[in-house]
């Protein structure tokens, strides 16, 4: 830009230089174009002195608006660093504390697995099975019904046939008493939903035959005709076997129904002492019905008999209200006779005297 400037400036001048050569002698030329030259050197200067000024003041200006910008992207900058960070503290400290869960988790599988480990190895026994099934079935009746109800349920009751039932529901009538007992067939079921056993169908056959044995054995030993009702209940303490029986042997399900044989797993074991302790209620609410309404019946004669001696009273009172009554007449009519004998031998004695 400046030497564009300069440049014009020369130009000027040359034109400058041209035209007074025309109207001027030789003489003058050299005098006029020193002082010219002076004068254009002197307004250059300044002229060059104000450029420099300006862009001095706008490189200044431009240096410190380029200051304020880069301090606002640097704010901006630490503050978005400030809040990653932050958001990284908390992340980095939710998943130590999700490993630490996740430790402890993984301490309670381990101690779950020698548990069920225990277990199975509990399992195996046919005694120690029938055991946890009468545990499991006395806890059942215990939540359900509350501990020690004797009069609404037995453990280990013994039946007039010699049998000792798990578990007796004392039902009123026209229910009656009902059996329960926990079978627990095992060995085949694992057998039969062991996918790498190659004898699943033999399983199932023997499962099979174990269910319908055990469904005899309870209809035979458990519903005896004027002692229980003409139904039992067979209580398989396993969910995963009781699923396995309804959802794929409906055969099983068709013969323990014809044996008037309730096949339950603990849940629907659950729901069923449930239905039978409401219904034992209701029985026990009508039955107490028939006695407070026995019981109003009577209070009905003794309220009728109550309001036809308290209509005799108020016959009698009503009776003797009108006796009162007139006796008060008869009261006033003799006091005022009275008043007029009085007021007559008064007079009397005033005369006399006069």
């Amino acid at each position: 830009m400046e030497y564009i400037i300069i440049g014009l400036l020369v130009v000027v001048l040359i034109v400058s230089v041209i035209a007074l050569s025309k109207n001027v002698n030789e003489s003058n030329i050299t005098e006029r174009l020193g002082k010219l030259e002076t004068e254009m050197i002197k307004e250059l200067g300044e002229f060059k002195s104000e450029i420099n000024k300006s862009l001095n003041d706008d490189f200044t200006g431009l240096n410190d608006r380029i200051d304020h910008r880069l301090n606002l992207i640097n704010d901006k900058v630490n503050e978005r660093l400030d809040q990653n960070f932050e958001k990284t503290n908390k992340t980095f400290t939710s998943v130590l504390e999700r490993l630490s869960k996740i430790d402890e988790a993984q301490k309670k599988i381990d101690h779950l697995s020698s548990d069920i480990v225990s277990l199975q190895g509990i399992l195996t026994d046919k005694k120690t099975r029938g055991i946890f099934g009468e545990v499991n079935l006395k806890h059942i009746l215990y939540n359900v019904f509350g501990e020690g109800k004797n009069n609404t349920y037995r453990l280990q009751y013994t039946l007039s046939n010699g049998t000792i039932a798990d578990s007796v529901i004392f039902a009123p009538d026209p229910m009656g008493m009902i059996a329960i007992d926990s079978k627990f067939p095992l060995e085949n079921y694992e057998l039969m939903v062991d996918k790498n056993n190659m004898n699943r169908g033999l399983a199932e056959r023997k499962f099979k035959t174990d269910m319908k044995r055990h469904i005899d054995a309870i209809a035979t030993k458990y519903i005896i005709p004027g002692e229980t009702t003409d139904q039992a209940i067979l209580f398989l303490p396993a969910e995963a076997i009781f699923a396995e029986v309804n959802a794929y042997h409906q055969d099983i399900i068709d013969y323990a129904y014809q044996k008037r044989v309730w096949i339950c797993g603990p849940t629907t074991l659950i729901s069923t002492l449930t239905t039978i302790q409401i219904i034992i209620k209701n029985l026990e609410r009508d039955k107490y019905t028939k006695v407070i309404h026995q019981e109003l019946r009577l209070l009905d004669i003794e309220f009728k008999r109550y309001k036809d001696r308290w209509d005799k009273l108020y016959r009698s009172i009503e009776t003797v209200s009108k006796d009162v009554k007139d006796i008060h007449t008869t009261t006033d009519k003799i006091t005022k006779r009275f008043d007029i004998i009085n007021g007559v031998e008064m007079e009397s004695i005033e005369h006399e005297e006069n």
